[in-house]
This record gives structure tokens, C-alpha cells and sequence, in this order.
């Protein structure tokens, strides 16, 4: 029996050991993503800086769409997080990141236009792509917003009154303890003679 126990443990520790391993790699290839998006991001707006023309407001097309998603990704992790309505909201979102996909392809190609006029010719088209985009996912985050809720102003109210009581009984408690110890200290009054007291003299 102990050997078919420590064999059962070895197994456990091994199985334990895995689900750790396999724990660590998702988040470090999570982390991976996040800060390759965060650097993505970061060369596109430098290009953007030291671009001009038409060229330009492709980048801050690409810019826009991809600043979008990001906020839209961000609400669906808060809502995954947390225990807010999730519905079909990651569903859309997906549909919402397969759509802004194809756009930075559309855009990338775009970019690489060499003809002005033609280039110049497709902007108002893609700018509206990506306007679509945006309101998609503004609407979204505004589900997302509905579903984790929000305080009313009367809550903070309450709250705001619960604190200022919480702080004038601080103060007050405060006030007395100083009162207190200024009584500490003060020497002890003298007390008058019986004969003081009735105009006698002492002997």
C-alpha cells in the first residue's frame, strides 16, 4: 500500500506541477501579446509623426482603428474579470475584431498606393470603415458599462455624509484627548484654611 501511495502522490505532484507550468506559460505569452500590441502601437504613431500626405491620414486611419479595438478588448477582459452581464458581448467583439482585421489589411494595401489620385479617390471610404468601426465598439463598451453598473449619485451622497460624520467624530475625539491632557498637566490648585476662609489668623 505505501508504494502504490507514493506512487499516487509522485502522480499528483507531477499533474500539479503541469497545470502550474502551463499556468505560467499562458500568462507569459499573454504578456508577450500585450507588450508587442504596446510596441505595434507605439511604431505606428511614430511613423505617423514623420509622414505626410495622403500617406499620413492612412497611418492615423490605421492609427484610429487600432485604438479602437484596444479600448474594445480592455472592456471585454473587465467584463471576463468580472461578475458583469456578459451576453454575447465577447461573440460581437470577435465578429467586431474579424471586421477591424480585414480593414488594417484594406489599409495597409492602402498605404502602399502610389497613385494620389486613386489614394486620395478610396480615403473617404475606408475613413468611414473605420468611423463604423468606432461606433460598434463605443456601443459596445457602453453595454459593458451598463452591465458591471454604476453608483448613483445618491449612494455618494450617503457615502459622502458617512464620511464627514466619520471625520468630525475623529476631530472631536481628537479636541477632548488635547483637553484632557492640558488638565494633566496643570499643578493642582491650593487649598485655603479654615481660618483664611473665615478671616482668622493662623497661629
Amino acid at each position: 500500500m505505501s508504494v502504490i501511495a507514493g506512487v499516487l502522490l509522485s502522480l499528483l505532484v507531477i499533474a500539479l506541477l503541469g497545470i502550474l507550468i502551463g499556468v505560467l506559460i499562458v500568462r507569459a505569452v499573454y504578456r508577450s501579446i500585450r507588450r508587442s500590441r504596446t510596441i505595434n502601437g507605439a511604431v505606428l504613431r511614430t511613423r505617423t509623426a514623420f509622414t505626410w500626405g495622403p500617406q499620413q491620414q492612412v497611418l492615423r486611419l490605421r492609427m484610429r482603428l487600432n485604438d479602437s479595438l484596444e479600448s474594445g478588448r480592455a472592456a471585454v477582459e473587465l467584463t471576463l474579470r468580472s461578475d458583469g452581464l456578459r451576453g454575447e458581448l465577447v461573440r460581437l467583439f470577435k465578429r467586431i475584431q474579424a471586421e477591424g482585421s480585414t480593414l488594417e489589411s484594406q489599409l495597409r494595401l492602402l498605404q502602399s498606393e502610389t497613385d494620389t489620385a486613386a489614394l486620395t479617390a478610396e480615403l473617404p471610404v475606408v475613413r468611414g470603415r473605420v468611423e463604423q468601426v468606432e461606433g460598434l465598439v463605443r456601443r459596445l463598451r457602453s453595454a459593458v458599462s451598463s452591465g458591471l453598473g454604476a453608483p448613483s449619485d445618491d449612494a455618494l451622497d450617503a457615502l459622502r455624509a458617512d464620511v464627514d460624520r466619520e471625520v468630525a467624530a475623529i476631530h472631536a475625539g481628537i479636541q477632548e484627548l488635547h483637553t484632557l491632557n492640558s488638565f494633566d498637566g496643570r499643578p493642582e490648585p491650593r487649598r485655603q484654611t479654615t481660618n483664611r476662609l473665615y478671616g482668622g489668623n493662623e497661629s
